[in-house]
């Protein structure tokens, strides 16, 4: 049976010399893989669609042995140009889809989670600070996943933990408003840096370049957000 349903590229991968593997997050199907047969070979029509962040209507062949489905057409909708043009934008994006991915469960419904995504994408075009977006991303994230931090049992000091709470409960409008100080933005920093290791298990990969700090000693940048 075919089906049909709104999807955003998480990330691709090659499967063979000419097929891909393309990991989706889904309106109604939460995070969905599927495999574009072809779609490397020049004249393939799945050809210039399938790039990372690109949302489209896609439908696909579930798979009755694998989680791993057949990509049979695909619509474009946006391709959020503006991450293709901006390094930073980009390295925030993606540190929030391996976040997603760390965080979800594979075909399990996550409108909200999706929804989450979208609207940081759209947000991301103005070119806001990173380290609110990226706790404002984080927060979000695990609120919506009932993992929200209990501020009553932290140590946060009371300017941060207002700020948690703009962060959390905040529109993405009111979110690139918000200018921490750099006190707060490395408290906050600190603080769910911990906080994600305890939920996840690890912090993924690319949070310290989402943030723009320096790659080349984590145990500093861990410590130390500087706000641009």
């Amino acid at each position: 049976m075919i089906e049909t349903v709104t999807g955003l590229v998480l990330r691709t991968r090659p499967l063979t010399e000419t097929s891909l593997i393309v990991q989706w997050l889904t309106t109604s199907l939460g995070r969905l893989a599927t495999v574009a047969k072809g779609a490397r070979r020049p004249k393939s029509p799945f050809r210039g669609k399938l790039d990372l962040f690109y949302l489209a209507d896609f439908s696909f062949s579930r798979s009755p042995r694998s989680e791993l489905h057949t990509l049979r057409e695909v619509s474009l909708r946006d391709t959020h140009r503006a991450l293709r043009e901006d390094l930073t934008l980009l390295q925030q994006a993606s540190y929030c889809a391996n976040l997603v991915e760390q965080a979800t469960e594979t075909e399990t419904p996550l409108q909200h989670v999706f929804d989450l995504m979208i609207g940081l994408l759209a947000h991301l075009a103005a070119q806001p600070l990173p380290a609110p977006t990226i706790f404002a991303f984080e927060l979000k994230l695990l609120t919506d996943l009932g993992l929200k931090p209990d501020l009553d049992r932290s140590k946060l000091n009371a300017g941060t933990k207002q700020l948690v709470r703009a962060l959390t409960e905040s529109d993405w409008p009111v979110v690139a408003r918000l200018r921490p100080t750099a006190a707060q933005a490395a408290e906050l920093g600190h603080f769910l840096h911990g906080f994600l290791i305890y939920q996840l298990g690890r912090v993924p990969k690319g949070r310290e370049a989402a943030l723009g700090l320096p790659t080349e000693h984590p145990r500093e940048a861990k410590s130390m957000i500087q706000l641009q």
